[in-house]
């Protein structure tokens, strides 16, 4: 069993390159603000998906997208794919231990994730990155598949006093084979959706937040924490080798997830 360790300023410092690099990455997806690019998987590694996406979002200081994606109540309220989410335990002042389960096209499984995430202010960026992680009380379920994040996060740029970029950058072993539709599919609607609804998200949450503990951000106020605290050494890196594989390549799109794709954002 690997040991697990905290991101130092280094690794957050090595992510914000990793966002900022234009090397490398072919496009998949650029129109209104919104960029989606993606990077074939090494020789032989075909289960690792590596993608790269970008909003532009006006109305939205750093603050306020950096607050979004700490809140898992608010995700939620605006996250139309999950499932379940909560923050488990607390490491340190900046890094705890999560878990997420999330809906997949159909007929695709459903997929879930237990993740270290860790926190960091540089300069005046924030940096949000997370790994997956084996929690001795949240083993794998017989109803989802256990994703593995390898390396994932958030990088929130300042552009202005109310405006910032937000990219998400991940390499994820969705831990099947996955039909060459829906690599399609999320690059080219299901990412730029996402995107969208995180600005829709970002620009609502602060008339949201004034009526559900207001003042209460943990992420920003450590005293104000209520998880458990968890010693990292109970912790121990989940290997993608070690979860069972499935083969969902022939798999089909079902007809309801195809009319999705034509239907307007409101």
């Amino acid at each position: 069993m690997e040991p697990v360790q905290l991101p130092d300023e280094a690794a957050f410092r090595a992510f914000r390159a990793q966002c900022e690099a234009e090397q490398g990455w072919q496009c998949r997806y650029n129109r209104e603000g919104i960029g989606v690019w993606g990077q074939p998987p090494p020789p032989g590694i075909f289960a690792v998906h590596r993608v790269k996406c970008r909003v532009d979002m006006p109305g939205v200081s750093a603050a306020t997208a950096y607050d979004v994606l700490h809140d898992a109540d608010y995700r939620k309220k605006w996250d139309p794919n999950v499932i379940e989410t909560h923050d488990i335990a607390r490491i340190t002042n900046n890094a705890d231990v999560g878990y997420y389960s999330w809906k997949c096209p159909k007929p695709l499984k459903n997929r879930d994730v237990v993740t270290l995430r860790s926190w960091y202010v540089l300069d005046k960026s924030y940096v949000i990155i997370n790994f997956s992680v084996k929690h001795p009380k949240y083993p794998p379920r017989k109803d989802l598949v256990r994703a593995v994040s390898l390396w994932a996060g958030y990088l929130v740029q300042p552009t202005g006093n109310n405006s910032c970029y937000l990219t998400y950058l991940a390499q994820v072993d969705p831990k099947g084979s996955l039909p060459k539709w829906v690599v399609n599919k999320s690059s080219q609607y299901l990412a730029p959706k996402m995107l969208k609804k995180i600005h829709k998200a970002c620009l609502k949450y602060p008339s949201w937040k004034q009526e559900h503990n207001a003042n209460i951000k943990p992420w920003l106020h450590p005293e104000q924490c209520r998880l458990p605290t968890m010693v990292l050494t109970d912790l121990t890196l989940q290997h993608a080798s070690s979860l069972e594989t499935i083969d969902e390549s022939g798999l089909m799109e079902a007809r309801e997830e195809r009319g999705d794709t034509s239907e307007s954002e409101n």
